[in-house]
């Protein structure tokens, strides 16, 4: 796991350091908030552009790593399922995977400065893909995530970033 690895541009010390900030302004609001902590640690720590299972790669790697640590076989599993959750193909099925859901999700509803930031560092971390298909998998992705009733389903950041981020997301689409 290399954080700073050159293919790497969004998925970087940054947003997981941006992620555990607004977690500890929101950790009141987790059941388990170890276990999310753990989970944000241990998300996208593996992060191969081209791959499609970076998710459950760093979930393996976290269970190992945790299950190493003394952890008992209750709590690897609750991280697993929280950074699968990361996946954002299913609606959360905890609130505490809603939480750290919409954490990871918050990049959309950054100040404009950050999320044009955002936008160019996800840019590059897929500059391998041909630009006319990139902009077509890209506007389906921010179209997906526009398309939900809600964005996020933890009130205290809905309530905080839903509206900017749609506004981001509309502004991304008509850019691609």
């Amino acid at each position: 796991m290399d954080r700073a690895a050159a293919q790497r541009h969004h998925h970087t010390q940054q947003h997981l350091t941006e992620c555990l900030s607004l977690f500890d302004t929101l950790r009141a609001h987790a059941e388990q908030p170890a276990d999310i902590e753990l989970a944000l640690w241990f998300h996208d720590a593996i992060y191969d552009v081209q791959g499609h299972d970076n998710e459950a790669r760093s979930a393996h790697w976290a269970i190992d790593a945790i299950k190493a640590g003394g952890v008992d076989a209750a709590r690897c599993q609750r991280v697993h399922d929280l950074i699968m959750a990361t996946c954002h193909t299913a609606l959360p099925a905890s609130p505490d995977q809603a939480l750290l859901v919409d954490i990871d999700l918050a990049i959309l509803g950054a100040p404009a400065a950050r999320f044009a930031e955002y936008t160019r560092q996800i840019s590059d971390e897929y500059a391998w893909v041909p630009p006319e298909v990139y902009a077509v998998k890209r506007r389906a992705v921010l179209q997906g995530f526009l398309d939900r009733e809600q964005i996020y389903t933890t009130p205290a950041i809905a309530q905080r970033l839903e509206q900017r981020a749609r506004a981001n997301l509309a502004k991304a689409i008509s850019s691609l």
